[in-house]
């Protein structure tokens, strides 16, 4: 088989279709050649199994090569060793260089052998260590059966330590304090003598194997990715592993119950700081430190293993990891961990690829390795949203008043470095709080500012809020290194959340009297929750109080992801200023304008990326934006785009000029909220129900003008004539309730088709970009007809767009007499239709009719962003007429094809 050209097969579970073929020999040769490739294959079509078996055969093959190459050059070298060069003449002046040389040249050869052996040995014990993972299910109850015994006698060992730790001497605060600061580093080099664990963490560590990184939006999308990668032919000798947050992975019920993926991420690292008492410290000192701490059962070393070996023997989505982890008594967040070097595909949200700090939290290493990244139509706002940060006037306030109280109590305590970091964090939040026109110290929703929106550098930031004098890069390594939000989240807890206010405490009592107004606010603030810690909290309290949770958790940690932000960036960076009538609603935000600087990462670490999606129209911008800017060349580029699955005669998209009574559609800001065209839009409904069965799905703009519209037909009467026909649901505003009404709305169908009564189904009131439009499957009769009302612009008005536009003005060239800037709301907007019409067709036998309400959609430079299996069968009609002639014979056509 010849790699260049590709290859001529793929392994897949069916026969493909054609496109699916295409689509692979394509993928193939973009990982082959280095590519940065831009797929676009329409949901429906089966995307997800033809990157499987594209890039996994890839992967194969490209081990299989390597393989073959370093057998040859271990060849090579060994007979170049065994064939020793003639000895130098003695005579010649050279003679001692020559032997140098010789020796020198040798020693070349031997240590290229020794390590080509030794590489290869690795991969053999690795390949090994898989199979036998896979046949040993023996091995497995063995290990079940002892793992059962040790978490018995930890229990026990448990119990007689809780006995014996009556006392609490003045320590009592002791892992609040922050650490001496300077001594960080000789810290880490002491522990890494002292300590046996560490040891066994350290034979865990392996180098990366070639790999292939697939990352998507949610995890449901990864769930199903995994999915489809057990049903594909490669399931069996594939190792995978799905990464994901405490939050996701935790089996701990304790610590899982703390709800907040802040407060689970805290409780966690606290832990594992509570080394399990070891004899070899000195005992007295150890005991008078009060309650055991308590160490999390979920993280011994040998259990870790045996999940590890678990996750990369066979594929696991993350309920089945879940499963595993209480079966094996390991926790799925640290195994998959070490999963990572030795595992082949590795499934990730986006996220943890794309944003560079938790890329290396995360263990992922992305040097020469293979990135996929799956329902990418909207990267370029994600990696922007990804690496902003905002911070409000109420939780500015909470971190100046939790620290001042902090640094009051622990005063003589804490070294003076320390204090001195701590002033200056504070004088960085009242610099914060200034800008937005208020004062620390007082209660934040009682002071008033005046309303106004500015936008700022960076550099007039800091000007503004005097602070510019501060090291900030310093201040942000201060924050990783002592942990401070974590030492302050616990001292709040502990004191707050009891009931406790602070200044009751008698010992500290002359210090705290400064603060009285502070630590009245912090009172009032704490009372909601004080009511219900005295009492055992049952889950559904625990939602409630999920609100207040999150503003007492941790304020500091969103001041240093701000921090983080500000220090991240450059002068792709603006500050925007929000003031909203009172401090505590007021705030200060960091936007990233130009998301390429993070992705440039990505893209020159990797052999090969691969940016995927349902539409990845209009692809031009994309590739302006994300790619160009980040320095990559044309002639790395590489796109891809298919038709879809469905015969052409499955689909019926029109744009609508003018409804039945003549009216033109302009949904145009001016001309929205007028009754003639709120009554027209209820006509042309009205009408589409008549003739469509099953589904209908009716997106509005946004979810002011879909109120405003319903509203207005309530008041005339066309709700009740819909209502005749279809049963209508509107979308929820609440993301916890789009399961119940999705699913009531298909019921309802289901229902209405069994029945053959009055009702012919159900029509949806939906909203762009809303929960709907994204990621929901509305095939077969759940969606016989999606219509569009207007244009979804976003808001011109913002001044984060505003800005964004005026950037891309600045730095990128004007094509097609358009401004970048222009072109810019245009494809937001686009790329919003693409995404909700996409919605209605989602498999081979589906049919669906689209129609866009808005003479605007009826420009070419509009219909050409349209994906390409959509425009090639659009037609456009100045008159309603025609239009609802060619909807009802289609779906006349399609009955009669059904009987």
């Amino acid at each position: 088989m010849n790699m260049e050209n590709g290859r001529a097969q793929f392994p897949f579970p069916y026969q493909p279709y054609n496109i699916q073929e295409q689509f692979m020999q394509a993928l193939y040769s973009a990982l082959d050649q280095g590519k940065v490739g831009i797929f676009e294959s329409p949901t429906g079509t089966g995307k997800s199994l033809s990157l499987i078996c594209g890039a996994l055969s890839w992967l194969r093959d490209h081990e299989e090569k390597s393989r073959q190459e370093t057998a040859a050059l271990l060849h090579e070298g060994e007979a170049a060793l065994s064939t020793s060069t003639a000895p130098a003449s003695a005579t010649s002046s050279s003679a001692e260089p020559d032997w140098i040389t010789d020796f020198v040249q040798k020693k070349a050869e031997r240590d290229l052998v020794s390590k080509l052996k030794e590489e290869e040995l690795k991969r053999k014990k690795r390949e090994e260590r898989l199979e036998m993972i896979r046949n040993n299910v023996q091995l497995k109850y063995a290990m079940k059966r002892k793992s059962c015994e040790d978490e018995e006698a930890f229990k026990l060992l448990h119990l007689s330590k809780e006995e014996d730790t009556e006392t609490q001497g003045e320590q009592e605060d002791e892992e609040l304090i922050i650490a001496e600061y300077e001594s960080d580093d000789e810290s880490k080099t002491r522990s890494r003598f002292f300590g046996a664990e560490d040891d066994a963490d350290d034979e865990l560590v392996e180098e990366h194997v070639t790999k292939i990184y697939y990352c998507s939006r949610t995890h449901s999308q990864l769930a199903q990715f995994v999915h489809e990668v057990q049903k594909s032919p490669f399931s069996k000798d594939i190792s995978l592993v799905t990464l994901g947050s405490r939050q996701n992975l935790c089996i701990n019920e304790a610590v899982r119950r703390l709800g907040s993926s802040q407060r689970i991420n805290d409780r966690c690292m606290e832990m594992q700081k509570n080394k399990p008492e070891k004899p070899q410290h000195d005992e007295g000192a150890k005991r008078k430190r009060g309650p055991a701490k308590s160490v999390c059962p979920y993280k011994k070393a040998s259990a870790l293993q045996q999940m590890r070996d678990g996750v990369l023997g066979t594929v696991h989505d993350i309920e089945q990891m879940l499963k595993l982890g209480r079966e094996t008594h390991s926790c799925p967040y640290y195994a998959t961990r070490l999963a990572v070097p030795p595992a082949q595909l590795v499934v990730l949200p986006y996220q943890m690829l794309l944003h560079e700090a938790t890329r290396r939290a995360a263990g992922v290493q992305l040097k020469g390795q293979v990135v996929i990244i799956d329902e990418a139509h909207n990267l370029s706002d994600t990696l922007s949203s990804i690496h902003s940060a905002e911070l409000t006037g109420a939780q500015l306030c909470r971190a100046h008043s939790q620290l001042t109280q902090y640094a009051d109590r622990y005063k003589s305590r804490l070294k003076a470095k320390n204090l001195m970091y701590i002033k200056q964090i504070l004088f960085v939040i009242e610099g914060l709080v200034r800008v937005l026109g208020g004062k620390v110290g007082q209660n934040p929703q009682s002071q008033t500012t005046q309303t106004g929106t500015e936008l700022h550098t960076i550099n007039n930031f800091l000007f503004k809020a005097q602070i510019d004098n501060i090291n900030l890069f310093k201040l942000q390594r201060y924050f990783e290194k002592s942990m401070i939000n974590r030492k302050l989240g616990g001292f709040v807890e502990k004191y707050a959340g009891s009931g406790v206010s602070l200044h009751t405490q008698s010992s500290s009592n002359k210090e705290n009297r400064r603060t009285e107004g502070l630590n009245r606010y912090l009172q009032t603030l704490q009372s909601n929750q004080s009511n219900q810690s005295n009492a055992p909290v049952s889950p559904a309290d625990q939602q409630g109080s999920e609100a207040e949770k999150v503003l007492s958790a941790s304020p500091m940690m969103q001041v240093e992801v701000f921090f983080m932000a500000l220090t991240n960036s450059n002068t792709d960076g603006r500050v925007l200023v929000h003031r909203q009538g009172t401090l505590s609603e007021s705030s200060v935000k960091f936007l990233l304008l130009n998301p390429a600087v993070h992705f440039a990462q990505v893209l020159k670490q990797c052999r090969a990326v691969i940016i995927a999606g349902g539409t990845m129209q209009p692809v031009s911008d994309f590739k302006q934006e994300l790619l160009f800017s980040a320095g990559v060349g044309e002639e790395r580029i590489t796109e891809f785009s298919c038709g879809h699955v469905i015969p052409p005669e499955n689909i019926l998209p029109l744009v609508l000029c003018s409804g039945p009574s003549g009216q033109e559609l302009d949904f145009t800001f001016q001309n929205r909220d007028s009754p003639r065209m709120m009554d027209e839009t209820g006509r042309i409904l009205s009408n589409i129900c008549n003739v469509v069965p099953g589904g209908v799905v009716c997106f509005f703009p946004s979810y002011e003008y879909s109120r405003r519209m319903v509203s207005h037909w309530e008041a005339s009467g066309v709700l009740t004539r819909l209502a005749n026909k279809k049963k209508i649901f509107q979308e929820p505003k609440k993301a916890n309730q789009v399961e119940q009404v999705l699913s009531d709305f298909s019921r309802c169908i289901q229902r209405c088709a069994a029945d053959a009564g009055g009702l012919t189904g159900a029509l949806l009131f939906s909203v762009v970009g809303g929960k709907m439009s994204e990621g929901i499957n509305f095939s077969d009769d759940l969606g016989r007809c999606v219509v569009m009302v207007g244009m979804p612009y976003p808001n011109i008005k913002s001044p984060e767009l505003q800005e964004k536009m005026s950037y891309l003005d600045k730095h990128l060239p004007h094509s097609g007499g358009r401004s970048p800037g222009q072109a810019l709301i245009e494809n937001l907007c686009m790329k919003a239709v693409n995404q909700s019409i996409g919605r209605a067709i989602r498999h081979r036998g589906d049919y669906s009719s689209i129609v866009l309400c808005d003479r605007r959609y009826s420009r070419p430079a509009t219909l050409s962003k349209l994906p390409t299996w959509i425009k090639s069968r659009t037609s456009t009609h100045a008159t309603f007429g025609p239009a609802f002639a060619a909807l009802r014979k289609f779906f006349l056509e399609k009955k009669q094809k059904q009987v």
